[in-house]
Parts: C-alpha cells; structure tokens; sequence
C-alpha cells in the first residue's frame, strides 16, 4: 500500500495467476488465495487446512477471504520489496548462503566420527562412550525444530538464523578447549541444537523467493547438502587427524567455517518472509506517518501468538501429520533409515578391515579411510548431479501446476540402488580375499542411492503439503534425527557380532521393505493426496473442475 493510501485495495504480487479481464470463476478464486498464501507464508501457513469435499460430492469451491483495505501489502505486482520479483542472480546467492549454512552445521555433526579413538584415549573413557559425540549432537537437532520453527515464524527467517548461526559458531569454542566429557558433551548437544536452524528455515527462505514452476533445482540442491556435509566432515577430520596434531583443530577448523558462514550470512542474508516483512513495512509507516496510518496494520499483528497458540501450530501440528498422513509417514521412515545408514556408516568406517586384521589399540584412522569417504563423497556427487534436471523436469513443463508425484524419479532410481549398494557392499567386504575397489563400487551405487531418495523424497514433501510443508519437515526432522542419533550406538556392536556381510544385509533387507514406496506413490498418490487433510492438491483441483466442466458439457449436448 503505497504511503499509506487506503483508498483502494491493491492486490498483492505474491500471487502466481494473474487475473483476467473478466470476473474471476469460484475455482480460480480459491487457487489465488492457495497461491497467494503460499507465497505468503512458504510453508508455515498458521492458518488451520480447510476441509475437503468428500469422494462422490460435487466440488464447491471454498469462497477466498474477504480482503481488508486497512491490511498493509505490496505496491503493486512489480514492488521490488517482494522477494518473488528479486533478479535471479540474487535468489540464487540466497540459495547459495543457505546451501553453505546447511552444508556447515551437517558438516560438524559428523567431523568427530574421524577423531573417537583419539577422542577414548585422551578422555580415558571406552569407545561405547565415545559413539555418543555423534548422538549428543543429533539429539540437538531433534529439539532444536520446537524453538527454530515458532521463531522463524515470529522474527523472521534471517534474525533466527543469524541468532543460531552466531552462537553455533561460539559453541565450537567449548569442544575445542573441553578437557572432560560432561563439557565436551554439553557443548556437542547445545551445537546441535542452535546447529539445526538452517535445516528448519533455509526451507521456507527458498519457498520465499522461488515460485513453484522454478524450485525443482534449488530445492534439489538445498536437499542434497543435507548429506554433502556429514560426507565431507570425515573426510576433512580424517586429514586432521592423519597429519598428527590435536585433534582439537576438527573443532578450530569447524570455527573457522562456521564463522565464515556466519559472516556471509549477516551480511548477504535478507529478510524473505512476507509477513515479518509486511510487518516491517507498517512501522515504518507509522513513523513517517503516526496519524494517517495508526490504522493500518500487518496481517501478522492479528495472528494468535499466545503460547497455547503457537505450541498448537508448532508443536502440535507436525505430530498430528506424523500420525495421519501415509505419505509422510512412509517418507519419514524411508529417510530415517538412509539418514541412519549414513550416519552408521561414519561409526564403522574401515570395519571390513578391522575384522580381518585387528588394529593395535592405538591405531588410529589412516589414509585409507580417508579415500574411502572421499571415493564415497565423489560417489554420491556423481550420483546426483547429473539428475538434477531430471528431478527437476516439472519446471520445464507446459503445466503450470505439475503433478507432486513428478518429483519421485530420483527416489524411483535410488531405492533399488541402495538395495543393491547396501547387498554388494557387504558382501564384498566381508572378505579379505576380494579386492579393495569391489566393495567400493557398492559404496558408490549405496551412495547414489541415498543422495537421489533423500533429493526426491525431500522435494516430495514440498510439493505435496506446500503451505503447510515446514510441519511436514519439523515432524521429518525430529524423527530422522532420532533415528540417526540412535544408530551410533549400536552399528559398531552389530557388525562385530554379526559380520559386515549379515548387517550390511540386515540394512538391505529394511530398504527392501521400503523400497516400493516411490513407486506406489507415483501411482496411487493423487488419489492419497486428495483424501489428505493438509495438502492442498491444487493440480487435483483443477483436473477435477474440469472433468466436471466436461462432463457438463457432454450433458448438454446430449439433451440436444
């Protein structure tokens, strides 16, 4: 609203169809309130779902909000301000600050997985007790989503990643100087936890400034950093290590990276919510204008922010998705168990050996580890890049609104091949007789695998949920960072006792289990999504509109 005029109601940018001459039909009413919510809110709509028409009734279209002039919003379609009209250039530098945040906290969560034997021996505890410097870490992300969620709703995406970016940073500080467990612990666990919020808000930054039509590759880009991280921090550690100084410079090192993103990201990171930005832009009118603008306000300032309130929308809501929506239960459990394997396979590097040749006590992680990741980090590189625009393929597409189930190629490829990957390696590095490369060329086709699930699956549930997609990644969050907290601690006792060759195939056998489920998906899950309480299905709106148009239209002529 233009200095502070409230004459007329101008209508907002955010909005993805753009009105035509003639009076807007009740169904494209309702896709440019779902729209414009959407690209309001990214995917933290505070708004309860609407209900849908069940099976066999007639679609009724749900009348969009009366529009309140006194409600401050763009200037226009064309306002700069909005983040959706940003240049290209700038969206993707965001996309690339949010990429190395998310890139820098994955990347501390499993640095230390090179360092345990030297972490028992200078802290003179058993190696039962050393797993736990991957657990404690990954138990912060599990609660970090119930402040970081709320937060990047109230405050806005940059003040909470700037807040938790910066004491992540300091956090370094306390594992790098700790000389008992309890503060070395306490600090991986508070890391953890101010560690998580790129992985809550870089999400909805990038719902922020992409449309729909343009997100397919960013979003697969923002999904495979998710896993980039936890494969290069061994690798990097393991150098550390390898050179021979302390292993207190994995945490020095981790400073120095996670301050350099935190720099970048104060300086370079603009504010992308729409609400805390229409927010902002009412108090600047009333300070221009105290008299002719007390009357304006921010759709914000009338959200219910009481505690009850907030815990409803934050707390609450992922949970009752967790329990009533199959597709995100079975993405859950899909991406838990490769988030666990990956996080398993950082616990047993060089396991193969071990069993065929004891290391002396005080061995510690050697070159060939470090190749291993880095064969396996290249690996899972190759894996994805060249899918990329295949995961993408809906952004080229004539249809404005593509279907969700178009993102599930990657997860359709990956899902046999960690199978396969999990199945060749074990059982190729059971055997000291087998060549080095074999079992490594199973460690590649098992890491292609988890990086195009995790690519797919990730982007799945964006276009799926949508508005209501930051629950849907709170509740995916918290379960996958449970699990993988948990693995730790037994994957080293489970291959000892039963061989690399029977866990290896204990982990194929559950990613057996799951693997029709991409497939099931692409088939039936327009009809799952339609009976779904909080995705909005707006393809499934317009293709259902328009059978009954038809449907009308064959009833006229035939009464001619």
């Amino acid at each position: 609203m233009a200095s502070g005029s409230v004459t007329h109601t101008p209508r907002s940018s955010v909005t993805a169809i753009e009105p035509p001459a003639k009076a807007l039909s009740p169904l494209d009413e309702e896709l440019e309130r779902d729209e414009r919510e959407i690209h309001e809110y990214g995917g933290d709509d505070p708004h309860p779902p609407p209900a849908k028409p069940h099976a066999g009734e007639p679609y009724v279209a749900t009348p969009p909000p009366v529009r309140d002039p006194q409600a401050v919003t763009w200037d226009g379609p064309d306002d700069p301000a909005n983040p959706m009209n940003w240049s290209v250039r700038r969206k993707w530098f965001m996309t690339a600050v949010c990429v190395f945040a998310t890139v820098c906290v994955t990347f501390a969560s499993s640095a230390p997985s090179s360092a345990l034997l030297v972490l028992e021996r200078d802290f003179h505890t058993s190696a039962e007790v050393s797993y736990l410097t991957t657990t404690t870490f990954l138990l912060g992300y599990v609660f970090g989503p119930l402040v970081w969620g709320p937060g990047s709703e109230l405050f806005g995406r940059k003040r909470t990643l700037a807040v938790a970016m910066v004491v992540f940073t300091l956090f370094h500080l306390g594992q790098a100087l700790a000389h008992n467990l309890q503060t070395f612990f306490v600090t991986r666990f508070l890391a953890g936890f101010f560690g998580c919020a790129p992985l809550v808000s870089s999400g909805g930054v990038l719902a922020d400034i992409w449309s729909a039509e343009t997100r397919g590759v960013a979003t697969s880009i923002f999904s495979a950093s998710v896993f980039i991280g936890p494969v290069m921090g061994p690798i990097v550690a393991g150098y550390i290590v390898e050179s021979g100084v302390s292993w207190r410079w994995i945490f020095w090192v981790g400073m120095i990276f996670s301050g350099t993103c935190t720099a970048l990201l104060l300086v370079a990171l603009r504010e992308t919510y729409v609400p805390v930005l229409m927010f902002n832009k009412v108090k600047a009118l009333r300070k221009a204008d105290p008299e002719g603008s007390a009357h304006l306000y921010a759709e914000i300032e009338k959200q219910d922010w009481t505690p009850w309130a907030v815990v409803q929308r934050t707390l609450f809501r992922p949970f009752t998705m967790l329990a009533g929506e199959p597709i995100l239960v079975l993405v859950t459990l899909y991406l838990s168990l490769v988030y666990g394997v990956m996080y398993c396979r950082k616990s047993v590097r060089g396991v193969p050996h071990h069993l065929r040749r004891p290391p002396p006590l005080h061995d510690r992680p050697g070159r060939a580890d470090v190749h291993r990741d880095r064969n396996r980090h290249v690996a899972r590189r190759r894996g994805q890049l060249p899918l990329l625009p295949a995961l993408s393929a809906p952004d080229q597409g004539v249809a404005r609104i593509p279907p969700a189930e178009e993102r599930l190629l990657g997860a359709m490829i990956g899902s046999p091949a960690f199978v396969v990957g999990a199945f060749w390696l074990g059982w190729t590095g059971q055997y000291a007789s087998v060549p080095w490369y074999v079992p490594e060329l199973g460690a590649i086709v098992l890491g292609m695998g988890i990086s195009l699930i995790f690519m797919s699956f990730l982007s799945y549930l964006v276009d799926t949920y949508l508005m209501y997609a930051a629950s849907a990644f709170a509740a995916n969050t918290f379960m996958r960072s449970l699990v993988a907290a948990v693995f730790p601690l037994f994957t080293v006792q489970m291959f000892n006792r039963l061989g690399v060759h029977w866990a290896s195939t204990l982990l194929g056998g559950v990613g057996l289990l799951l693997m029709p489920s991409p497939f099931l998906f692409y088939k039936y899950g327009a009809r799952i999504r339609e009976k779904s309480k909080f995705a909005p299905c707006l393809d499934l709106k317009i293709a259902r509109a328009m059978r009954e148009e038809e449907a009308a239209a064959k009833g006229e002529k035939s009464t001619v």
